[in-house]
């Protein structure tokens, strides 16, 4: 069975429509089929029911009106004519007694019946089945007659349906001969529609085939396609979009970490090489070793933000979501960066209290980047502000807001992208990676909520707001 099963499923679906259409068909038309031929075996059983009992009224009718019983005997073979060659079957007797004439060329026995009494009508209902020794089914009836002369007789006949089952084989034949030719004909018929119903998915699938990396910029033509390929082709148009931005930033993104790679590895490389083209001495040699150090914890640093953003990215990172008093939280970080921001004149500033259901250890992360990211581009001798403001909704937002200078609006959106600094003036002589803000935006698609920035042009400055948005806790 489940090789047949699979041997199934592995037919085309046009070959697999086109059967289950004809074999619908074919059932349909064996239904109606079967209803007709039920029909018009019920009609024949009728007519040979109202023959059978149209003759026994005849005879009763005869038999009524002047017929003594001598006169019937001695017309015997009256009787048999009436029939013809027929191989109906007319009985006439006297009720206990052997039968008067007794016309059954075949010597059938009827089965058993109760006679309609004198006076009574002939009805339908009383009419007996039977049927003769070679299947062949009979209808037969019998009723009582009072003759001229006072003598009770009894008149059975019967009618064997020998010629209607001829009739009802032919016409069952001719049934199954349709029903054969119509799944035939449906299966070839079903089979050509579906070839041509489904060109529009075939022309799909070719121009899907042809699509490579390379030309991801490619789009399916919904041009001539059916209402019921135009979602599937939006929907894949739509799928090849993502995957086109993705690729993209793929690209950018290898492309970004290769070149902060190779800045660190380059120093590297360069202070050894300098290192060994001459005997140094040993506070050379540390000096050397301190200066790699720093290198290379660099380069850990940038290996640890991109297994995050990747596990991120993934959704593989595992949350301890815990109730946080923002207050506490805003203070820790502030408190945390104090002695960075005192040696620029920096001032940080809490402000605003709340609650917010979050991951600790995130929440800490992502606001340090903020706050790191601020003491590192704001205006010497300025103010930060780390503030909580509650939202109507039930959720909160936390804002990191600095004085620096302007950035463009077509930076705002790009800030958060992996790699990405607004000029180079902001990153010349920076030891960051490009992947804080990235790393911002990470752990709040993780908490459900966004981050973004909002600049606002002043007269000689900026006041620049990063803000993380938490939605309402479940």
């Amino acid at each position: 069975m489940k090789a047949l099963a699979l041997r199934w499923r592995a037919l085309s679906l046009t070959l697999r429509s086109a059967m289950l259409f004809a074999l619908v068909a074919a059932l349909v038309v064996s239904g109606a089929g079967g209803y007709l031929y039920g029909a018009m075996r019920q009609e024949m059983t009728t007519r040979s029911d109202l023959q059978v009992t149209g003759r026994v009224e005849y005879y009763r009718h005869l038999l009524s009106q002047r017929f003594p019983l001598d006169r019937l005997t001695a017309n015997t073979g009256l009787f048999e004519n009436m029939l013809g060659n027929e191989q109906d079957v007319l009985i006439f007797q006297q009720p206990g007694q052997r039968p008067l004439i007794n016309v059954n060329p075949a010597r059938l026995s009827l089965p058993p019946m109760t006679p309609t009494p004198v006076g009574v009508p002939q009805r339908l209902s009383a009419v007996q089945s039977g049927q003769t020794e070679q299947g062949v089914p009979l209808r037969a009836v019998s009723a009582l007659v009072r003759l001229e002369d006072g003598t009770l007789l009894q008149i059975s006949a019967a009618h064997v349906m020998i010629n209607e089952q001829k009739m009802l084989a032919r016409y069952l034949w001719r049934i199954v001969a349709a029903v054969v030719v119509a799944f035939i004909l449906i299966a070839l018929l079903g089979y050509w529609v579906m070839r041509r119903g489904l060109q529009p998915l075939w022309r799909m699938a070719a121009q899907a085939a042809v699509i490579t990396p390379n030309t991801l910029s490619t789009r399916l033509s919904e041009q001539g396609a059916p209402k019921e390929l135009q979602q599937l082709t939006r929907s894949f148009n739509a799928m090849l979009d993502r995957l086109n931005e993705g690729y993209q930033r793929l690209t950018q993104f290898s492309a970004d970490l290769a070149h902060e790679i190779r800045t660190p590895v380059g120093a590297l490389m360069g202070h050894c090489q300098v290192a060994l083209y001459q005997a140094r001495s040993v506070e050379e040699y540390e000096t050397l070793l301190s200066n790699n150090m720093e290198e290379l914890e660099r380069i850990s640093r940038m290996v640890e933000n991109i297994l995050f953003l990747a596990r991120a990215g993934e959704g593989q990172a595992v949350l301890n979501y815990q109730r946080l008093d923002v207050t506490q939280q805003l203070q820790r970080v502030a408190d945390y960066f104090e002695g960075l921001a005192e040696e620029r004149g920096i001032t940080l500033v809490c402000r605003g209290e709340g609650l917010c259901t979050a991951d600790a250890m995130l929440f800490q992360r992502a606001l340090s980047n903020l706050v790191s990211n601020a003491i590192r581009y704001a205006d010497e001798n300025t103010e930060i502000q780390l503030q909580a403001v509650s939202q109507a909704n039930g959720g909160l937002v936390i804002q990191v807001i600095n004085q620096g200078p302007l950035i463009s609006p077509t930076h705002l959106d790009k800030l958060f992208d992996r790699f990405y600094r607004a000029d180079a003036a902001r990153s010349a002589g920076s030891h960051a990676s490009g992947l804080g803000l990235a790393i911002v935006r990470a752990i709040m698609t993780l908490h459900g909520g966004t981050a973004h920035a909002h600049c606002a042009a002043g007269d000689n400055t900026a006041r620049i707001t990063f803000s993380l948005v938490f939605p309402v806790a479940d």
